[in-house]
């Protein structure tokens, strides 16, 4: 996984860039009314329910926007929320507030609704020791929100990029002449370059689960889109000889029904690509 360093270098990189894309040369509406000396302050309201995130990550717009910007935090990341709660109050110049409103905004609507929908799944495997786990289907350039949300939802988050772990999905197995092939070249390609990265190989079947564990080296296996009679067989086969990750269009009817298949990990692409924004508007107060 990548550092915290790391992490927080993209953050700041998804900020400046949202800023720049949507303030560009000035807020001109807000330039044009409202002297530079006005003071104000703006409540984060909920429209909505479900598990609120991107408190934090506000807190870091604010500051990059105007650092004079005050904010008092009544609700923390990760907390259930409902209809009518304030999550925070902002107080400082009017014209800062404006500039950060629809970034703080569009990121807390987007980051609340992937934590809510991961603490569904999270309460779906609940007793049955198996961890969520988020994908790289997310959205181009804001990939660290978004799986930052899935972490505030309670689940886990798989590599963040290509860089940062190994995963010989289909393409590769069949690119490189087989899975046995393609993980030997891969053994070999990390100590050729001095690399210390975990390598999970998918497997399509049975027989790919067989040969996968011919080879040493290989830290999870991706039992993807098998059925559920499958899955334990593959689970059995593996035992304790690497982690196990069910993959593949699972979904809440489906999601414990695989977890008590006895998988480590189930990751779900769906926990980024296929949510509504929560409610989520920043009022003026007086």
């Amino acid at each position: 996984m990548i550092s915290q360093a790391q992490f927080d270098k993209e953050i700041d990189l998804i900020i400046t860039n949202a800023i720049r894309e949507d303030v560009g040369d000035g807020d001109h509406s807000s330039l044009s009314c409202i002297p530079a000396s006005a003071q104000g302050k703006a409540k984060l309201l909920v429209k909505d329910k479900g598990i609120i995130a991107g408190v934090q990550f506000a807190k870091q717009v604010f500051k990059y926007v105007d650092p004079n910007l005050v904010v008092e935090t009544l609700i923390e990341d990760g907390s259930r929320v409902k209809y009518g709660d304030v999550v925070f109050y902002v107080t400082g110049a009017s014209q800062s507030i404006l500039k950060a409103e629809r970034l703080v905004l569009n990121a807390m609507q987007r980051m609340s609704a992937i934590a809510t929908k991961t603490r569904q799944f999270v309460d779906l495997l609940e007793g049955t020791g198996t961890k969520v786990l988020d994908t790289r289907k997310t959205t181009p350039g804001i990939r660290a929100i978004e799986k930052w949300a899935v972490k505030i939802g309670g689940g886990e988050n798989h590599r963040f990029a290509l860089y940062d772990m190994i995963m010989l999905k289909d393409n590769h197995i069949d690119f490189a002449g087989g899975i046995t092939k393609a993980i030997d070249k891969t053994k070999q390609y990390l100590k050729e370059t001095n690399r210390d990265l975990k390598i999970i190989v998918e497997a399509r079947d049975l027989d790919e689960i067989k040969e996968i564990l011919k080879s040493d080296g290989v830290y999870r296996i991706l039992i993807d889109n098998f059925n559920y009679e499958d899955t334990k067989t593959a689970v059995k086969l593996i035992g304790d000889q690497c982690l196990t990750e069910s993959s593949g269009g699972i979904n809440e009817k489906t999601i414990r029904e695989y977890a008590l298949c006895g998988v480590d990990f189930i990751s779900s692409g769906a926990l980024t690509h296929s949510v509504y924004n929560m409610d989520l508007s920043l009022k003026a107060v007086d």
